[in-house]
Formats: C-alpha cells, structure tokens, sequence
C-alpha cells in the first residue's frame, strides 16, 4: 500500500510567521525586499555606504513595526515608502554638514547600447533636483511606479506628484539642451 503525501503543504506567508517571533522568516522579507530598498537609496545618493545605511535603518524599522503591517503588498508599499522618506530626512540632516558627491564611487552595470556620458550627465543632473522632485523621478523611472502609486508612498495627492514629475522632467531637458 502506497502512502498518501499531500502534493503541496501550505505554510504560512512569510509576514505572518515573521510576525510570530519567526526569526528566519523575517531574514525571508528581508532578502525578499533588499535589493529593491538599497537600490532606491542608492539611486536617490548615488553613494553605497548611504544606500547600506539607509537600508539598514529601514530593515530596523520593519523589524519594530512588523505588527503594523497587514499583508506581502502591504510591506512592499511600506518599504518603499519609509525608503524614500529616509532617503529625504537624510538630506535634510545632510544640508546642515555639505558632503561632496564627486567622493561617491559608483556602482552600475553597463548596458551595451548605453552613452556612459549621458547616465553620467543625466545622474548628476538629477542629483540637483529638490528632494521631492529626485523622489519622485526615482520611484517613477527606477521602480517603475505609477503617479497614483507615488502619491501612496510620498503623501501627496496624484496631481502634485505628475506637478513635480513634470517640474523635475522640463528641468532635466532643459539642462541637457543647454549642455549637450
């Protein structure tokens, strides 16, 4: 006689377990999610060891409020949300101690059909733009996120989000013809 094995066990989502004291699956969301915090930060400052910290303070906050949150999308939403406020406090802080960017090394990987020039211009261009602004145009062009995504995540209302897109794009154009 053969045994029966049930051909898939349910276990619990990662969340929940994470939320029961599950050590291990705590480190399951945090691998899950890495790479798309310290991205976000590290497009935001264009340095590493900020994106690290940034990323370590957000993954400390999750880990505190890991009770407050309701679902996979949910900490998906919220990462990306405590991610970009960081990013934003810390330039706020910054401002009182000036930093020089040009000491940020970079990290990339090159596409073939890429102008290194341009992404160079373009980054630092981009870098120049108001905190919001950098906010916005990161979370729309790296994560690829909707205006009423972003609205979500930075705490304004769709139409001021497409105001500082748009703001944050005709400055851009308006650079790179004024300096090809």
């Amino acid at each position: 006689m053969t045994a029966i094995v049930p051909e898939a066990i349910e276990f619990p989502a990662a969340l929940t377990r994470a939320q029961a004291g599950d050590h291990d699956a705590f480190a399951e969301l945090v691998e899950r999610h890495e790479a798309m915090v310290y991205s976000l930060a590290f497009h935001f400052f264009n340095d590493r060891s900020r994106a690290e910290e940034v990323a370590q303070d957000v993954f400390l906050q999750l880990y505190r409020n890991l009770d407050s949150l309701e679902s996979e999308s949910h900490v998906l939403f919220w990462l990306r949300q405590v991610t970009t406020r960081r990013c934003i406090d810390q330039v706020r802080r910054a401002r009182m101690k000036a930093v020089s960017l040009d000491d940020a090394g970079e990290l990339r990987v090159m596409d073939r059909n890429a102008d290194p020039f341009l992404d160079r211009r373009l980054k630092k261009l981009i870098q120049e733009l108001p905190d919001l602004q950098r906010a916005v145009v990161t979370l729309r062009y790296q994560e690829d996120l909707d205006p009423s995504e972003i609205c979500r995540i930075v705490g304004l209302p769709v139409n001021t989000v497409k105001s500082h897109l748009h703001r944050a794009l005709q400055s851009l154009r308006k650079r790179l013809e004024k300096h090809p």
